[in-house]
């Protein structure tokens, strides 16, 4: 059965990815060079406590010039990845308050935001992508395509992989599953980084939005929106993935819509 189902996603062989894994951090590199060294300069001679309580981290990022806080927030979001989990709400959420001033208003904070927010997010998520290419080439973890488990996934990721990614990166669910399977389905890296931006920026928008407009309790009003959004998410998934189950649906067949173009 495993066997058959893995035949059917017909996915190239291990080695065979097509992707330059040390090109792709040789660029990181350079990113964290032409970001990091020049926000280490600007930063230099202040006094930083580490700390993760909200109103802390605003008052701090207030007093910065809008440039040095979009750099750092910019830095920041590209390390949150599946191998570096450091948090990413309160920073967002710092970033988009009326003190820290990026931008005038609620809807112009939110687009801010929500676009360097994302920009970094897709950047960390491609982090993940090549990691993740790269543990592919090992026969033993590549034997992960042979299971039953596997071959199902694939075929339900398959079906709508651009949307299913958007989903996940919209709303507060663990998406690191989904950016393995995509990269073991071998889901090409261009649609990767779009749905990633998409997903990540409406997210983002949405916290500076709510947390810019609704001020000191921003943070409750933002925790509310997250908790609905992850329910319409999973319950959208659901209600597709049912309607799919069906007899008589006309789903796309598996295979349909994962490429590395």
């Amino acid at each position: 059965m495993a066997r058959s189902l893995v035949k059917a996603i017909d996915l190239p062989a291990a080695r065979d990815d097509g992707v330059s894994v040390a090109g792709w951090f040789a660029f990181f590199a350079l990113f964290l060079a032409a970001t990091a060294g020049p926000l280490a300069v600007l930063l230099a001679g202040r006094s930083w406590a580490w700390t993760w309580q909200a109103a802390e981290i605003a008052r701090r990022v207030a007093g910065m010039a809008t440039a040095v806080k979009l750099l750092a927030f910019l830095v920041y979001i590209s390390l949150c990845c599946t191998f570096l989990p450091l948090p990413t709400g309160p920073i967002v959420a710092a970033v988009a308050t009326e003190g820290a001033a990026v931008a005038d208003g609620a809807w112009a904070t939110a687009a801010v935001v929500g676009a360097v927010g994302a920009l970094g997010s897709t950047i960390a998520n491609l982090n993940d992508y090549h990691l993740f290419t790269w543990m592919l080439r090992s026969r033993r973890i590549a034997r992960v395509r042979a299971t039953a488990l596997y071959a199902l996934s694939a075929r339900w990721f398959a079906r709508s992989p651009f949307w299913i990614l958007v989903i996940f990166n919209v709303v507060p669910i663990p998406v690191d599953v989904i950016r393995m399977l995509a990269t073991t389905c071998r889901y090409g890296r261009l649609p990767f980084a779009g749905a990633n931006f998409a997903g990540r920026f409406v997210r983002y928008a949405a916290i500076a939005y709510v947390t810019y407009s609704l001020g000191d309790r921003g943070g409750v009003a933002v925790a509310v929106l997250l908790a609905v959004a992850a329910v319409l998410g999973i319950g959208r998934l659901a209600a597709r993935q049912l309607r799919r189950l069906r007899p008589g649906s006309n789903a796309n067949p598996a295979g349909a819509g994962v490429s590395d173009q």
